[in-house]
């Protein structure tokens, strides 16, 4: 399974571009063509995009960024989404208690990677090389 951290899924929602056609290029010619996302991706773009509501001034600035969280939840849907689940969390504190120093969504979204003995595809190689046992990659560099 490769699962895919929320910088590799932003390319492909994007579609289009560069890194996009490089990302999607490399997807296709995979061996491995188990593709997946974390609710914690999820989660960042959903906060992304509620915060984006908040801050409209009026309320046809709304408009917009409702209709991109409408885009949003139809792309998600295409997608299995990984569960942060008990062996997820069971994982996160044992990261935690060895004084593993990355933001707490990057650590959750290791943590579901680690469980599930998956590929986890990140541009965030700096930060996710610190987690042990996690197989990252970055398809877009």
């Amino acid at each position: 399974m490769i699962i895919l951290d929320t910088d590799h899924f932003n390319i492909l929602q994007l579609g289009k571009g560069a890194s996009f056609k490089a990302l999607s290029g490399r997807m296709d010619s995979s061996p491995d063509q188990h593709f997946a996302t974390t609710v914690v991706t999820f989660e960042e773009h959903m906060r992304g995009w509620l915060a984006n509501i908040r801050r409209a001034r009026s309320i046809a600035d709304e408009i917009r960024p409702y209709d991109q969280l409408i885009k949003l939840v139809r792309f998600f849907q295409a997608w299995e989404i990984l569960r942060f689940d008990e062996n997820s969390a069971a994982r996160f504190q044992e990261l935690r208690r060895q004084r593993i120093r990355i933001g707490t969504l990057d650590l959750k979204i290791a943590s579901i990677a680690g469980t599930q003995g998956a590929v986890l595809l990140s541009a965030n190689v700096r930060d996710f090389d610190q987690v042990p046992g996690l197989h990252i990659e970055d398809w877009l560099h």
